[in-house]
């Protein structure tokens, strides 16, 4: 079976910096919905179309093909008492800016006695990746996983 639009593609991968540091080598594979669903990186999506069980491939995506430029104005200063008092550098809260229903999510980068910084950058923000990835199955979507979008199953999203 060849990979096409509403295939149900499960994938080794190994993602990497531009200098070749390991930034995600899971030891299980990712599953995900082809055909333009959102559930992996349009380039990657784009070099595995067509492809077979067994297929191997590296894509390396400049960051505007990931996550996007680091943002220097998604870093704010809160003041301290607005957060809980057992707070800790790398926990994550949910926020939004003023008059947008856009929510992002913050990681706490540093705290002081009076004010914490918290960045709304994904982690990998303005950051070169390499996405090197095996097809190690493919499989037709149910009706269901269509409507949905997205994998169910042993590897997927269940309800």
């Amino acid at each position: 079976m060849r990979i096409e639009k509403n295939s149900v593609v499960s994938l080794n991968y190994k993602l990497s910096d531009a200098a070749g540091n390991i930034v995600e080598d899971p030891d299980t594979p990712i599953t995900y919905l082809h055909g333009g669903y959102g559930g992996i990186f349009p380039m990657v999506e784009e070099a595995l179309h067509d492809k077979e069980v067994g297929y191997s491939c590296a894509v390396l995506m400049e960051p505007e093909n990931t996550f996007g430029e680091h943002d220097a104005e998604l870093i704010r200063v809160e003041p301290r008492d607005l957060f809980p008092e057992n707070i800790n550098v790398g926990m994550q809260f949910e926020g939004g800016e003023e008059n947008s229903e856009d929510i992002l999510i913050y990681t706490v980068t540093d705290i002081d006695e009076d004010k914490v910084v918290v960045d709304g950058n994904h982690p990998l923000a303005g950051i070169t990746l390499n996405f090197e990835c095996t097809v190690t199955e493919i499989r037709p979507a149910t009706e269901e996983e269509i409507s949905h979008q997205h994998v169910h199953g042993a590897h997927g999203h269940e309800h």
